[in-house]
């Protein structure tokens, strides 16, 4: 496969993992498509990159919500979240902090600002969204509607998560961290823009590829008919060619899940 249908194929995957339903974080966006202007919960989930913490800030500074959250204790992004932001801001010390604590720092340093709450027990998409729930029941926050942001490689998984937990009626409102397109340059892929914090190509793709078999509803994804973690996605044919077409150059290596970050109940 040439070097320009690569980049496509996985261009596909980015598009379908990284949803988001507004163009902008901005009250007239939420206004024109859902009828208001402030949402009840802004949350920011610690598996993204720190492109995530600047959109969190970019929320904060257009009040876009009536509160707002950062999820996420230790997972399998954790390290390297701690390394990134220490590495590029030596001041924030980030040793043995849970991912919204290291978010909260660098709100707190770069930016100048603080969020409401921080949720710093989960380690999985599964319980990044139940531990956050819970969390909002405890403090008695309204939640009709909620802004949710995540690495835009599991934005998709965590809607899906978001659409088997919440009430029925909750409008949930997808802005992945991040916007990624690949292009070819030569013989290599390179991305179309720089990102903040974003992963190398590598990573990148197989952190895409990994979540096309767990949102897959069959028996071995995480959908209804698999091990239930989320509800029901829909994935297009064009995403499936795209998918089994990149495993003949990148074969069968997707991240896999790692029992150490699994929730106490699913633990072996």
């Amino acid at each position: 496969m040439k070097t320009e249908q690569i980049a496509e194929k996985i261009n596909i995957l980015g598009k379908f993992c990284g949803k988001r339903d507004i163009e902008e974080l901005s009250g007239q966006q939420l206004k024109e498509k859902y009828g208001f202007e402030k949402a009840d919960v802004f949350v920011l989930f610690g598996g993204s990159i720190l492109a995530g913490g600047d959109v969190l800030a970019k929320a904060v500074q257009e009040n876009i919500a009536k509160n707002y959250v950062i999820v996420g204790g230790a997972g399998h992004t954790t390290e390297a979240l701690r390394q990134r932001v220490h590495d590029e801001y030596p001041v924030i010390e980030t040793t043995g902090l849970s991912e919204a604590e290291v978010f909260s720092r660098y709100l707190k340093e770069i930016y100048h600002c603080d969020v409401d709450y921080l949720e710093k027990a989960s380690t999985n998409c599964g319980n990044n969204i139940t531990y956050l729930l819970e969390l909002l029941k405890k403090q008695n926050i309204s939640c009709k509607s909620i802004i949710i942001c995540q690495d835009a490689t599991m934005q998709n998984r965590m809607d899906a998560g978001f659409r088997k937990y919440a009430e029925k009626e909750t409008v949930i409102i997808n802005y992945a961290a991040y916007a990624a397109k690949v292009r070819a340059q030569g013989e290599k892929l390179v991305f179309t823009e720089e990102i903040h914090g974003m992963w190398d190509m590598d990573r990148y793709v197989n952190l895409l590829m990994g979540e096309i078999p767990r949102l897959s509803d069959d028996g071995k994804g995480y959908g209804p008919k698999g091990k239930n973690y989320i509800a029901h996605v829909d994935i297009l044919e064009e995403v499936r060619n795209a998918f089994e077409d990149l495993k003949s150059v990148y074969g069968e290596k997707t991240r896999e899940a790692n029992p150490l970050f699994a929730s106490r109940e699913n633990r072996p």
